[in-house]
């Protein structure tokens, strides 16, 4: 003969314990997306800082801004084009003509429209 106790779980307590897990994914998910977004951002900065000084450093060297940005690579101002985060791509920089629009490389913005965390848009940093 069988006892009338049964081993497993009922519907309701699994039920229970799904509702906990999808309130506590649905809090951390946004915040785990925010971080990657922060740490992007931060690389971008990063990025710009690093290549505005490159490209500084080869104007107060050689009296003129680099032609391109693989001059500041085979010149060894810059080990390497560095990705843009927010693209992922290293060919989406945009490059800024000097004041006499000579076409050489006065400055470098992100090549993304997007709007940062802080309401600009990426390509105004």
């Amino acid at each position: 003969m069988r006892s009338g106790k049964q081993n497993g779980f009922t519907f309701i307590e699994l039920m229970a314990v799904m509702a906990i897990i999808a309130t506590i994914i649905a809090i951390a998910t946004p915040r785990y997306f925010q971080g990657l977004e922060r740490a992007k951002e931060t690389a971008l900065k990063q990025n710009l800082k690093e290549m505005r000084e490159a490209i500084d450093h080869y104007h107060a060297d050689k009296g003129e801004y680099p032609k391109d940005l693989q001059a500041l690579v085979s010149e060894r101002y810059l080990r390497f084009i560095p990705e843009d985060p927010i693209t992922e791509k290293v060919d989406t920089w945009q490059v800024i003509l000097p004041p006499d629009h000579s076409y050489h490389v006065y400055d470098i913005i992100s090549g993304s429209a997007n709007v940062a965390s802080n309401g600009a848009t990426y390509n105004t940093w």
